[in-house]
């Protein structure tokens, strides 16, 4: 990618400053990131893309360079709010918007709360076992619960193990892929110097802030049914073998929407490893939409 079609940028929202980076032109597609908010877990992916499409990544709120002047408030309206500013703020009026994880649960709240800027979502392992049986929904919601309690009484990194050792995640294989980021945030010619949040205090957010509110979110069906915004619903090889409590939400979610189950390679934070062929189904998947 010419270096010339790199920006970064801030936008002030509600209190905090979210930091940006811009990358190709063409069509625009937003990424969410998921736990931990830092955008440039989707660096590989996004350069894969910005030959073809001006795509946008960000660091959440209170994550990486953005902001955390309210730590103790998380609210999935307010991402999504937060979300919207970033896309007027580089001059977009419409994107088809991806998220994994938490940041899908962001992009299912965004199309509930902006249809009109959204032409497509695409939602990758969504965090929302609300939508699984009520055995099973109370199940999971007992878990994310206990690492909670079990952060509450130990701290924060003890609650984050539980969480990644239990949750049904290929956890090594995630945490090695996510070494990776640290890498990709020294690879842009940023213009801004921004102060990077440390990794203790975004991880005490992530536990005692974020993981609660995302994983009782409840999409709203009928909401999403009349936004009109074309949703297509992702979950990786991965999960769909081990059969995941998250490939069975997606299914139920792509059978509530009558919208398609995408087939994505890898584990759930494969875009961030072996990013090639997970961008190729994106690829394929935007050019469903019409984009």
């Amino acid at each position: 990618m010419n270096n010339d079609l790199f920006r970064d940028g801030i936008v002030s929202t509600e209190g905090d400053e979210i930091y940006y980076k811009v990358r190709g032109k063409g069509k625009p597609l937003l990424f969410i990131a998921p736990a931990g908010g830092n955008g440039d877990g989707y660096y590989p992916v996004a350069q894969e893309l910005s030959n073809q499409y001006k795509v946008i990544t960000y660091d959440r709120r209170a994550n990486t360079r953005s902001t955390m002047n309210f730590p103790d408030y998380f609210d999935i309206r307010q991402q999504s709010r937060d979300a919207f500013a970033v896309l007027e703020s580089v001059g977009e009026k419409s994107a088809i918007v991806i998220g994994n994880s938490s940041g899908a649960v962001i992009a299912l709240d965004m199309a509930t709360a902006f249809p009109e800027v959204l032409h497509a979502a695409i939602i990758h392992e969504a965090a929302v076992p609300n939508v699984l049986p009520e055995a099973e929904s109370e199940k999971w919601e007992a878990f994310f619960q206990d690492c909670y309690s079990l952060a509450k009484r130990k701290g924060a990194s003890h609650g984050a193990m539980k969480f990644y050792f239990g949750a049904e995640l290929p956890a090594i294989r995630l945490m090695w892929d996510a070494m990776k980021v640290i890498k990709y945030m020294k690879q842009d010619k940023t213009t801004l110097d921004m102060k990077r949040i440390q990794s203790s205090k975004a991880s005490n957010f992530l536990i005692f802030n974020e993981l609660l509110p995302v994983t009782s979110y409840r999409p709203d069906f009928d909401a999403l049914m009349r936004s009109g915004v074309k949703i297509y619903i992702g979950c990786g090889e991965y999960g769909l073998k081990k059969n995941t409590w998250y490939y069975r939400a997606a299914k139920i979610m792509a059978s509530k929407l009558s919208c398609e189950l995408v087939s994505f390679p890898g584990h759930h934070g494969e875009y961030m490893g072996r990013y090639k062929p997970w961008a190729k189904v994106l690829r394929e998947t935007i050019q469903k939409t019409g984009w």
